[in-house]
């Protein structure tokens, strides 16, 4: 019997690579977004999920055996954050209700559950690395928590089982997206190739220095899948990255090869991309137009403050895998081969040159 899931952010990085795996999988999928893409084999649903009642209107029909909420909305403030993202799952879930068929709804955070939200975010006292699903939440307010939170209530209410999962920094496709370290890194490089600046690594010595871990959309919507399907996963939170660690003073010029240029020596310097990348834009354009790319605006590809974010932090970032492991999720993907297939995506659906 053909089971149906709903993925939620569909058109997102992690929700296009969720979606896509459960199609290959023989479920019936079903993409929500406020404004759904054309996915092969993927059924559109259209919501604006901070609207409770266009939610409950929009899912009606719906009735889905697993839900994956792998979306969020950025706001000015974490109280915002909170407000909005937090119902977001509410509405979501009380319009479910209706249906009565859900019996999984997995959420997908990150790591911001142990470095703090933006606001706070890498201050205070953090817990050792690597990062364990034990080490309790932060004495701040994170919206991670509230969503969280707003998923236990609903499965103690409707019965459903639940997971977390809580990746490092996702690897992936999805224009227009906020959070784009792989696409970022990949019109940087560009941009470099072509106007003979050096290549530099925008980050802190910390980072450059200390060993460090990713995530591939890809591992993480295999982890999505494992986690529904497996029993001793029900009600638990998981970390997810690849399986193995870097050293960016190692994975820099691995990038700057792929491109064919050469890596500038890190002198210690932090250079932030959104300086590096400001006026950028009609450089992109200029690019766009003569490659004949499919998407000429910068700021639908590259997201500099959100990379600048992660290769800026002061500490090491290594996440453990133990307990997912220990319940027979084994699956390992190379770091250097997630941004690899990535950019030849990008190049194939002429995103980069």
């Amino acid at each position: 019997m053909t089971k149906t899931a709903l993925v939620v952010g569909a058109s997102g990085i992690v929700g296009s690579a969720t979606a896509a795996l459960l199609n290959e999988q023989g479920w019936r999928v079903l993409g929500l977004a406020r404004r759904p893409a054309s996915q092969n084999g993927i059924l559109p649903v259209a919501a604006d999920l901070q609207d409770a009642a266009a939610t409950t209107k929009a899912l009606r029909d719906v009735r889905p055996d697993a839900v994956f909420i792998t979306t969020w909305a950025r706001q000015a403030t974490e109280a915002e954050n909170i407000r909005v993202n937090a119902g977001m799952v509410r509405h979501l879930l009380d319009a479910l209700r209706l249906g009565g068929t859900t019996r999984h709804v997995a959420l997908v955070t990150g790591l911001k559950h142990y470095l703090g939200p933006f606001e706070a975010y890498g201050k205070g006292e953090l817990p050792k690395t690597p990062f364990r699903e034990t080490q309790g939440r932060l004495p701040v307010d994170n919206f991670y928590y509230a969503q969280e939170d707003e998923v236990f209530a609903a499965a103690t209410r409707d019965g459903f089982r639940w997971s977390v999962h809580r990746p490092h920094t996702v690897i992936g496709q999805a224009v227009g997206n906020a959070m784009n370290m792989g696409t970022t890194l990949a019109v940087y490089a560009t941009l470099c190739r072509e106007t003979g600046r050096p290549f530099r690594f925008p980050g802190s010595e910390a980072q450059w220095e200390s060993l460090t871990d990713m995530t591939d959309a890809r591992q993480l919507a295999r982890q999505l899948l494992w986690a529904t399907q497996t029993p001793a996963a029900a009600n638990e939170a998981f970390n997810i990255v690849n399986g193995d660690v870097f050293r960016w003073n190692w994975m820099w010029g691995r990038i700057a090869e792929w491109f064919g240029i050469e890596a500038a020596p890190f002198d210690g310097t932090v250079r932030p991309l959104e300086d590096q990348m400001r006026d950028d834009a009609p450089v992109w354009r200029r690019i766009a137009t003569r490659e004949g790319l499919a998407e000429p605006d910068l700021s639908r590809l590259a997201s500099p403050w959100h990379t600048d974010a992660d290769l800026g932090r002061p500490f090491e970032v290594v996440t453990d895998m133990g307990k997912s492991r220990r319940l027979g999720f084994l699956d390992y993907q190379p770091t250097d081969d997630s941004f690899f297939d990535l950019f030849a995506k990008l190049r194939t659906d002429r995103l980069i040159p």
